[in-house]
């Protein structure tokens, strides 16, 4: 039997599930495919910085592949709807049995599966799916009444006694051998895709991300819970885009930080479960994002705030895409957003809350700027994060639970070494000065022609508080 294996987002040899299963079914041989769906992707806001991150990735992978003599095919599609037929065409031509594929849980992506599957199994093809982005697979850690959890730390506790207690551990999947040869020739990945310009570049590829993993867990992990929330620190793994990209598997990662916890889960170093933890929360976002279709459709997870009366100011809304709000953390984030494609994670909360309770603007015009921006972007996280500071999700801050961002300022960048490195003109102002200007040196503020602020924290504060008051 021959079959083809369908990358998406797993853009890697190492542990990829479908990958090895295709290998180890297809004794005849595998073929590699992935699909360019630029419409999809215009569609669902998808970063320029993370197409090309995506397509530098592709490059290793295919390069990777045929070490193995599995060709990788890169097709362009106009339509989604175009794909089944694309694949059946191409499977019937080259004899592929089998179409292979670890899935995704998005509802776009979901509804295309089905379509796909339906289709190919109509010509006698068989679809099989893996799942492979979690570590457990969504669905699998419900409550004692088999309902979905909807508060994390409940779900992070059945999470870690189900891995304690299943029968069969986490395992990482082996590599592929080398495939028999096939007449299947691999394709050139392109360079670029028209509307997806970017000068933003990261070093991509599953070996950079296994490298940045070790490097981690060799140098930051056990200190991870005391400096991961100082953005001047390099204190994180960084591997966020690498993990929506699919160029790491949340397997590997998990299982680096236990062995290095010395086979620990719930004791040991802080740093470590702390890091844990955080994988955790990206697992109950995707768990989320199964058990309520509702958040791949711009929808709140608590429908009453579908009530709030969110407010818009066309130009305070362009000083926050500009960092330009006279509120110095907020404006060194938003700069870094734009100039990396990436914000720290203390950094992205700040940004978020700031945005939907002192701006009380709507969370999912906030959360369409991250997508569009993030080299990480991914729909689960991102929509979780933001619906979390908004006060309109699951286990969500409450709504009278709001940063002030000078405040914070003060506590995770209180030197304001990150301040100073992306908005330079504050270089000026000493530590206590620099986290508020205008209310503490007005004068050199204005001078260096730091932008004024666009609200007050402590009316709009109160503002949002009396309005989620009258939900």
């Amino acid at each position: 039997m021959k079959g083809l294996v369908w990358f998406r987002e797993d853009i890697r040899i190492h542990d990829n599930t479908a990958l090895y299963q295709a290998a180890k079914s297809c004794t005849d041989g595998i073929v590699g495919i992935f699909v360019i769906d630029a419409g999809l992707w215009r569609q669902h806001r998808m970063a320029a910085c993370r197409v090309r991150f995506m397509l530098s990735g592709l490059e290793e992978l295919s390069a990777s592949l045929q070490k193995r003599n599995i060709p990788l095919v890169i097709v362009q599609v106009n339509k989604t709807t175009d794909i089944a037929k694309i694949f059946q065409e191409y499977m019937k031509k080259y004899n592929l049995g089998t179409l292979f594929f670890n899935r995704q849980y998005e509802l776009n992506e979901l509804r295309r599966d089905k379509q796909i599957c339906d289709y190919l199994q109509k010509k006698y093809i068989q679809c099989n799916s893996y799942h492979d982005q979690t570590i457990l697979a969504p669905g699998t850690v419900l409550t004692k009444k088999s309902n979905y959890f909807t508060v994390f730390t409940p779900y992070r506790k059945a999470w870690c006694y189900q891995l304690m207690n299943q029968e069969n551990k986490i395992k990482i999947n082996p590599l592929p051998k080398k495939n028999k040869n096939l007449i299947v020739q691999s394709t050139e990945v392109p360079s670029h895709i028209i509307g997806f310009s970017t000068k933003i570049i990261w070093p991509s590829g599953e070996k950079e991300a296994r490298r940045r993993l070790k490097q981690f867990i060799k140098n930051s992990l056990f200190n991870y819970q005391k400096y991961r929330d100082f953005p001047a620190c390099f204190a994180t793994s960084q591997l966020s885009p690498y993990l929506s990209a699919g160029m790491i598997s949340a397997r590997e990662c998990f299982l680096s930080a236990i062995f290095a916890n010395n086979g620990e889960l719930m004791t040991g170093s802080k740093g470590a479960i702390t890091w844990m933890t955080e994988l955790i929360w990206r697992e109950f976002y995707k768990h989320l994002l199964c058990a309520f279709p509702r958040l791949s459709m711009h929808k709140p997870f608590q429908l009453k705030t579908e009530k709030l009366p969110w407010r818009f100011n066309s130009k305070q809304m362009l000083a926050w895409k500009n960092g330009k709000t006279g509120y110095p953390i907020i404006d060194a984030a938003m700069r870094q957003l734009n100039q990396t494609g990436w914000m720290h994670n203390r950094l992205r909360m700040i940004v978020a809350m700031f945005f939907t309770k002192n701006l009380f603007f709507d969370w999912r015009l906030g959360e369409d700027y991250f997508i569009s921006h993030l080299i990480d972007g991914d729909l689960a996280a991102n929509n979780g994060g933001w619906q979390w500071s908004a006060s309109t999700g699951t286990d969500a801050a409450p709504y009278f639970r709001v940063f002030n961002p000078i405040r914070q300022s003060e506590r995770f960048d209180p030197k304001g070494d990150f301040i100073k490195k992306y908005c330079p003109e504050l270089k000026a102002f000493d530590t206590h000065a620099i986290h508020d200007p205008y209310g503490r040196a007005p004068d050199l503020a204005k001078r260096c022609k730091y932008p004024k602020r666009i609200i007050d924290l402590n009316v709009s504060r109160r503002a949002a508080i009396k309005a989620f008051k009258m939900l």
